[in-house]
């Protein structure tokens, strides 16, 4: 992949993690790694530039030297709202970006080869947004969005009221680009400290992973 053909890195960490209790789960450790530092280590190489999207005080993520960009429509409007925000910074200060890759930030074991299968499968299925599915599980979130579309997504979300990202993004064309749920699913995610736990245990199973 060339550089050019990179797109931009947007890491999803703007939720409330109600079913952590709060705080913010991309901090939590995964086979002694912090998930923000397993996500910006299968990221980094597949994209152009990386930025965070979450709320509150950015200076939690001093550490990465990466840009914060919160939500920039009020209420906490779900992933649909991060996407915007990162579809806007790349418009504003990513000059050049056509798109922009999504991933939530409780995925630990994200695959190394993301970003090419969104585009091959966009490609081969002449579609202009693509998303990932292992196994029979689409995951909506872990998406290739077209900068383009920035001000359509504006007016779902503010005038529409439209939050779940799966209508917006069928309004469009959605290519889905398909890896295997077993031995490992790449898009396992932590939601709760079960899950958390489970991810330890994958990670131990599985230390390429």
């Amino acid at each position: 992949m060339t550089t050019e053909r990179r797109p931009l890195g947007l890491i999803l960490a703007g939720g409330l993690a109600r079913r952590m209790g709060g705080g913010d789960k991309i901090m939590l450790t995964v086979g002694g790694q912090k998930i923000l530092d397993r996500v910006l280590e299968r990221l980094q190489l597949q994209c152009s530039r990386l930025i965070i999207n979450a709320n509150g005080d950015p200076a939690r993520f001093a550490a990465t030297e990466l840009p914060v960009v919160p939500d920039n429509v009020p209420g906490f409007l779900g992933p649909l709202a991060g996407i915007l925000a990162g579809l806007d910074w790349a418009a504003s200060s990513a000059p050049g970006t056509t798109e922009v890759v999504s991933v939530p930030g409780d995925c630990p074991f994200l695959p190394r080869d993301l970003v090419t299968r969104l585009q091959a499968a966009r490609a081969e299925q002449k579609a202009p947004l693509a998303c990932a599915r292992s196994g029979d599980r689409r995951h909506p979130v872990v998406g290739l969005w077209s900068v383009a579309l920035r001000d359509d997504l504006r007016h779902a979300l503010t005038v529409e009221g439209l939050r779940k990202v799966e209508i917006w993004s069928a309004r469009h064309g959605t290519a889905l680009a398909q890896w295997p749920d077993q031995p490992l699913d790449p898009f396992f995610n932590v939601n709760t400290p079960e899950d958390a736990a489970r991810a330890n245990a994958l990670a131990a199973q599985f230390p390429a992973a």
